[in-house]
């Protein structure tokens, strides 16, 4: 079980990862064509585009694939298969239906949405906004349905074709960016085109992999259908619990229309290189557990869940404390060689590295929210953490106005990193008060050793990031070549130091007896 749990998410991380680079190849196409803090292209597209991404959290693989999932997987595990496939054509209608309503209406209200989102934009800056946001918002349509459709191909552990449809929505960008925007009069609309697009073809791509498994639904209506109306209840308080990072998000974009030009784009672009990490690991493990959980909890098997959430915690640590430290350390290194041309200059560099350094210390945080909250989501749970959401978000709203002020966009990304630990802690809580979690036995050792061999590899990034203004003087091909160089010394001193350390493989495998991790 534990091989194929790891199986499934080297997978998953790998076509994750595909997606990773071919989307920092679309952010770097764009710092070109738009830069971030000269103009109001930057601003006004990421702005119009975060709104229709901030509702794919609710409507797609937030809210309802945290419900869908666990409920599907009942299904599969005590249905038949006539009560899967009618359960399937019921949620893709009630959900089209929805999604159709809310996307007309949304384009409608485009004006008022860029007003809330972003009030401090006016004149141009707004009008432009909302011209690109009502190119995009059909995109929430799209990639919700395609959100249904992975959560149906990784109940089964198809994770590959859902893990890789984001490639789709970066190759269509860079496309846009790269060839269709020069021919433009105004190059952003393309950008905005590029998204309605990508949404398509995502959506079609899956197509295939669910008619293979007999699941290709035929929308139906009905919203009274016991599955579906489980489904709806339980999307209703885990709206809030998996949208506090996209709340978050908003309440940092409202704040920062206020601040300098650039300050959305400094923001987004450091969410960006942040999100890397958290993408082809935490969101990978938590894709693949989630089913895996959902099966634990469906079979009555309470030993066997608590041992796959501790397995996961280890795994979060073994990635994510090296993770958070070589983005601290590489983080102007990192932004000078994958950004710093075109529009984008120095300052863009310095600002954003700022932000990414505050970004970096959430990590950790980040990846625990995405490990702990299926825990509750699997045992249809949806409420546990959304009264955990409302204290996070309380708190990010509290320490943005605070911090705002002495330390601007910087204070914005500060305060989220925060609040995602005042998240996880929160959810590991709950899991313990609740009894669902027992850790196995051996973790400070295991942690003492996780953070020596980040210590050493941080002695040696340290050495390897030199002097930022050297960064900014080197050639393209001179910066790819050091971080290369430096990004592979750090990981072989960070596992080399690991092994030296006591660390064994032994113990990241999963194991159905207590005290199983190696020689603990």
């Amino acid at each position: 079980m534990s091989r194929k749990l790891i199986r499934s998410t080297v997978v998953t991380g790998g076509m994750t990862l595909i997606s990773r680079i071919t989307g920092l190849a679309r952010d770097m196409a764009f710092a070109n064509l738009i830069g971030a803090g000269v103009g109001i292209a930057a601003d006004a597209f990421y702005v119009a585009f975060r709104i229709p991404n901030f509702f794919r959290r609710i409507f797609g693989e937030g809210a309802f694939s945290q419900a869908f999932v666990p409920v599907f997987t009942e299904y599969k595990t005590r249905g038949s298969r006539e009560d899967l496939r009618a359960f399937v054509d019921r949620m893709a209608g009630v959900l089209s239906g929805i999604l159709f309503l809310f996307t007309l209406a949304g384009i409608a209200v485009a004006p008022l949405f860029v007003l809330v989102m972003a009030p401090g934009f006016g004149g141009e800056k707004f009008a432009l906004t909302v011209e690109i946001l009502r190119i995009t918002f059909p995109y929430l349509l799209f990639v919700s349905l395609v959100a249904l459709a992975a959560g149906i191909l990784n109940s089964y552990g198809r994770f590959g074709a859902a893990a890789f449809t984001p490639v789709l929505l970066n190759v269509c960008l860079i496309v846009a960016a790269v060839w269709v925007a020069p021919q433009l009069e105004r190059p952003v609309l393309a950008l905005a085109w590029g998204v309605f697009i990508a949404g398509a073809l995502q959506l079609v791509f899956q197509a295939p992999f669910l008619a293979r498994l007999k699941l290709l639904p035929r929308p139906r209506l009905a919203p009274d259908h016991d599955g579906v109306a489980r489904v709806l209840r339980l999307m209703l308080p885990a709206i809030f619990g998996v949208s506090v990072a996209q709340i978050n998000t908003v309440v940092n974009t409202i704040l920062a229309s206020f601040l300098a030009n650039g300050s959305v784009a400094w923001l987004t672009y450091s969410d960006r290189i942040m999100e890397f990490p958290l993408g082809v690991f935490g969101i990978a493990l938590a894709t693949v557990i989630l089913p895996s959980l959902s099966r634990k909890h469906a079979s009555n098997a309470p030993e066997e869940f608590s041992h796959l959430l501790d397995w996961a915690l280890r795994w979060v640590f073994v990635i994510g404390i090296p993770a958070t430290a070589a983005l601290t350390v590489l983080a102007g290194p990192i932004l000078t060689t994958l950004f710093h041309h075109g529009a984008f200059n120095d300052r863009d560099v310095h600002m954003t590295t700022q932000a990414l350094i505050a970004f970096a210390f959430g990590l950790p945080g980040f990846i625990l929210i995405k490990v702990l909250a299926p825990g509750f989501y699997a045992r249809q749970d949806t409420k546990t953490p959304m009264r955990v959401g409302v204290l996070a978000v309380l708190a990010n709203i509290v320490l943005s106005l605070v911090l705002v002020f002495p330390l601007a966009h910087v204070g914005l990304a500060l305060a989220v990193s925060v609040s995602a630990f005042i998240n996880a802690g929160l959810l590991y809580r709950g899991l313990r008060r609740h009894k669902v979690y027992h850790p196995l036995p051996g973790w400070v050792g295991f942690i003492i050793r996780i953070m020596l061999a980040t210590a050493a590899m941080t002695l040696v990034l340290v050495y390897g990031a030199g002097d930022p203004a050297a960064w900014l003087a080197a050639s393209t091909w001179g910066r790819i070549g050091n971080l290369i160089l430096w990004v592979t010394a750090g990981t072989a001193v960070y596992f080399v130091a690991a092994l030296a350390l006591g660390l064994r493989p032994a113990q990241l495998l999963l194991k159905r007896r207590e005290g199983a991790y190696g020689d603990e």
